[in-house]
C-alpha cells in the first residue's frame, strides 16, 4: 500500500508555515458533510469510484484482436483521453515503441505537422484507430478523426471499419451515432465519469491491454486504495487528510501553487495527468492551486533554487519509488574524488537525492509532504491513480466547488464554434468578431 507522511508540513517542522493539529480537526464537520456526500453518491460523477469493479470481457476481446492483427494503433483524444492513457504508458511501458508491436501513437493536439508525421510513419492497411470522446463533440479529436476515417476509406476500402473503435457514451452523442451507422466497434465510457477521471475506464484500459498492462493490476490495486479510504477520519483517511492539508494550505497559508514531484522517470508523465486533474477540478470562483508538473531528480538543478529561496507560495508534494526493478551498481573506480560513490546504485542515489532536497526545503520551512510507493507496477499505479481522483474531488467539496465541471473550457469551446461557424452558435461568432475589431483598434504592435 502507499502511504503519505505529512510530518514536514506540520508547524512542529516548519514553524509557522506549517499546520497545528487542531487545523486539521477544526475541518470535523465540513468533513463529514463531503464524506456524506461521496458515501452517499450525492454526486453521479462520483461514478469514477465505481470503475475498479468495471467488466472486462469486451475490452479484453477487443484489445486481443488489435494485438494480433495490427502492426500501429492511434489513439484520438485529447485532455483527460490522452493524458491518462499517457501516463499509463510512459509509467509501465516505457519506450513501449521501440521494443513492442502494435506501435502506439497518442495524436492529443490539432497540430497539422505532428499529424503529418505519424502519417508518414505508419501504415494505415495495418492501422488500429482508437477515437475517444464521450460527448462526441470535443472539437480537435473529432476533426483528427474525420481525416482518419477518410484516409482508413482510401486505404482499406469496405473493410475499413475493422480498424476503427470508438470510445464514447453508450448511447447518445455525435460519435455513438457515427458508429451506430458505420458499424465501428465501441467501448462505452460511464456517462457520468467526467474524462479527467477515466482512466480507469476502457479510456486508458485498452491502450493499457494492448500495450501488455496488467489491467486486472491496475483495477486491483484501485479496489484496495477505495479500502484504505472508506473512514469519515481524515487521520485515518490518506485521502481525505492530503486533500485536507492542501486546502488548509492554500486558504490558510496562502500556498497557491501546489508541485507535484516524483523522483522516477517512469511517472513524470502521471505528474501531467495530475496537473489537468488538479487544475480543471478546483480552479473556480477564484479559488484552488496552479499545479506544477516536475520530476526528480532533473528540477534540483532548474526549480530548487526557486522552490528554496522564492516566494513563499508553494506546498511540495514528493512521490518516492522505494525499489526499481532494474537498479544498476556504479562501478567501484580509482578515482579518489568519486569514492564516496563505492557501493552505492543509482537506485541508492535517487533516494538519497529525495530525501536531502525534502531535508533542504524542510530547513528553508517550505512545507512539503511525500508519498512513498512500494514499486512502479499495474497494482501500485491503480491505487495511485485513484488516491489523486479522490484527494481532488474531496478537495473539490471542502471548496464547495463542483469537481467535475470546467465552465472556463466550455467557454473557449463555445467561442471556437463559434469563430468556426457552428449552427446555433451565432451570438459566440459575433462576439468574436466585436472583440477581434475593438482588440485591432488598439494597435498595439511590432
Amino acid at each position: 500500500m502507499i502511504t503519505l507522511d505529512f510530518t514536514n508540513i506540520m508547524q512542529e517542522a516548519i514553524g509557522p508555515e506549517g499546520l497545528k493539529p487542531e487545523d486539521i480537526d477544526a475541518l470535523k464537520e465540513q468533513i463529514k458533510d463531503v464524506h456524506r456526500e461521496i458515501s452517499g453518491t450525492k454526486w453521479p460523477a462520483f461514478a469514477f469510484l465505481d470503475l475498479p469493479y468495471q467488466d472486462l470481457s469486451e475490452l479484453s476481446k477487443i484489445g486481443e484482436d488489435i494485438r494480433k492483427t495490427s502492426e500501429y494503433f492511434m489513439l484520438l483524444g485529447i485532455g483527460g483521453s490522452a493524458l491518462g492513457p499517457k501516463a499509463l504508458l510512459d509509467s509501465l511501458k516505457p519506450f513501449y515503441n521501440l521494443k513492442h508491436t502494435p506501435k502506439i501513437f497518442i495524436y492529443d493536439n490539432v497540430d497539422p505537422d505532428t499529424l503529418t508525421s505519424i502519417l508518414s510513419i505508419i501504415d494505415l492497411r495495418k492501422t488500429t484507430v482508437n477515437v475517444i470522446t464521450k460527448s462526441g463533440s470535443t472539437v480537435e479529436t473529432m476533426a483528427s478523426f474525420l481525416i482518419l476515417m477518410d484516409r482508413l476509406k482510401k486505404a482499406n476500402k469496405e473493410n475499413y471499419k475493422h480498424w476503427i473503435v470508438a470510445t464514447t457514451d453508450p448511447e447518445k452523442g455525435i460519435l455513438r451515432e457515427v458508429a451506430r451507422e458505420e458499424g465501428f466497434r465501441t467501448l462505452s465510457i460511464h456517462p457520468d465519469v467526467v474524462g479527467r477521471y477515466s482512466v480507469l475506464s476502457p479510456v486508458g484500459l485498452l491502450p493499457a491491454a494492448i500495450a501488455g498492462i496488467d489491467v486486472k493490476g491496475l483495477l486491483d490495486g484501485a479496489k484496495d486504495m477505495l479500502e484504505k479510504c472508506k473512514a469519515e477520519d481524515p487521520w485515518k483517511n490518506p485521502a481525505y487528510m492530503a486533500g485536507a492539508l492542501m486546502y488548509l494550505m492554500g486558504q490558510q497559508k496562502g500556498k497557491s501553487i501546489s508541485v507535484l514531484l516524483p523522483y522516477s522517470d517512469r511517472l513524470k508523465s502521471f505528474s501531467e495527468w495530475y496537473c489537468q486533474l488538479w487544475a480543471e477540478s478546483l480552479g473556480k470562483e477564484g479559488l484552488g492551486q496552479t499545479p506544477y508538473p516536475s520530476i526528480g531528480t532533473t528540477d534540483q538543478h532548474s526549480q530548487l533554487q526557486l522552490w528554496m529561496e522564492g516566494p513563499k507560495d508553494k506546498v511540495i508534494t514528493f512521490i518516492r519509488v522505494e525499489s526499481s526493478s532494474d537498479d544498476i551498481t556504479i562501478p567501484d573506480k580509482d578515482i579518489p574524488a568519486l569514492s564516496y560513490l563505492k557501493g552505492h546504485s543509482l537506485g541508492g542515489l535517487i533516494k538519497a537525492e529525495q530525501e536531502a532536497t525534502e531535508l533542504c526545503l524542510t530547513k528553508a520551512k517550505r512545507p512539503n509532504m511525500r508519498i512513498t510507493i512500494p514499486r512502479v507496477d499495474a497494482y501500485y499505479l491503480g491505487q495511485m491513480f485513484l488516491f489523486f481522483e479522490l484527494v481532488t474531488a474531496f478537495t473539490g467539496l471542502l471548496y464547495r466547488v463542483n469537481p467535475f465541471n470546467q465552465p472556463g473550457v466550455e467557454e473557449g469551446k463555445n467561442l471556437t464554434y463559434g469563430i468556426l461557424g457552428r449552427e446555433g452558435y451565432e451570438d459566440k461568432r459575433r462576439e468574436a468578431v466585436m472583440y477581434k475589431g475593438k482588440m485591432q483598434n488598439l494597435k498595439y504592435k511590432i
